[in-house]
């Protein structure tokens, strides 16, 4: 049996390390010096920008003139991507990124660690399948992949690129969540790797703007709803929203989002999604 003064001490411990990871200690690094505002070009890094709302991004933060870091796994395979970066030859750059390759991040950051990234945004994400999700036919290699792409590779990737956002003036980190991932509007049993992994993405992403929110960092969560790209195939035309409009309504809410609004869920109409 644990005696009171060895649960004291575990509890002492516990509080220690939740201290120092909340930065009370002053364990996240130092940033930059933000830019003067004087002739101040944005930037913004996406994620999975070779198709889909990903690619839509690239466009729209391009039209805006801003500075557009594109990231995907197959530059060389992302026709539509390279087509655009030809369009904006001087503000957009695509960069090999594979979100669950670690060293593919930590070599990226590097390779921009001078450069402030005012949106931190990120789009890569997997389904995982529905035929891998079925109960009592579950394919686990499946679930851990999408867990690595949608819950932890943006935890790593917002770790990685902090000292970027922080340095920026913007200072934003987003997500593409989905409504799948809310507990509280699930009504039928389907999607169980994908759901899980987002719930846990807005948890993470909640704990990162509770931390982050007094260094001037503002976290949100943001869902398209359902839209016409590869991974809602299948589903009829009429159900979807199109991506140019998807992409608006969030870069909408993005423009919106503020440390007073940090931690977010937000529908792509402005609303708060529950949990």
């Amino acid at each position: 049996m644990i005696s009171i003064n060895q649960l004291r001490g575990y509890c002492l411990g516990i509080s220690a390390t939740v201290l120092l990871s909340l930065g009370v200690a002053g364990t996240l690094p130092a940033a930059t010096d933000i830019p003067g505002d004087e002739d101040y070009v944005p930037t913004v890094l996406i994620t999975g920008s070779n198709r889909g709302l990903g690619l839509e991004f690239a466009r729209q933060y391009a039209a805006r003139g801003w500075k557009v870091i594109a990231t995907c796994r197959k530059p060389d395979k992302a026709d539509q991507l390279k087509a655009l970066a030809k369009e904006h030859p001087q503000t957009l750059v695509i960069e090999r990124l594979d979100v669950a390759d670690f060293d593919q991040v930590d070599a990226l950051a590097k390779k921009y660690a001078e450069r402030p990234v005012d949106v931190l945004l990120n789009n890569a994400g997997i389904t995982g399948g529905m035929e891998n999700q079925i109960f009592g036919q579950m394919d686990f290699d499946v679930f851990q992949m999408v867990l690595r792409v949608n819950t932890i590779a943006p935890l790593k990737i917002s770790e990685a690129f902090y000292n970027n956002v922080r340095a920026s003036r913007d200072k934003k980190i987003i997500v593409v969540s989905s409504s799948q991932g809310s507990i509280g509007l699930v009504k039928q049993p389907r999607l169980y790797f994908y759901r899980a992994s987002k719930a846990a993405l807005n948890m993470e992403m909640k704990n990162l703007a509770l931390q982050l929110k007094r260094r001037g960092i503002a976290v949100g969560m943001v869902n398209p709803g359902p839209t016409d790209t590869d991974m809602m195939a299948g589903l009829p035309k009429k159900m979807l929203r199109s991506p140019v409009q998807a992409v608006s309504d969030m870069m909408r809410n993005i423009d919106g989002l503020s440390v007073e609004t940090t931690g977010s869920f937000m529908q792509y109409d402005g609303t708060i999604l529950p949990w």
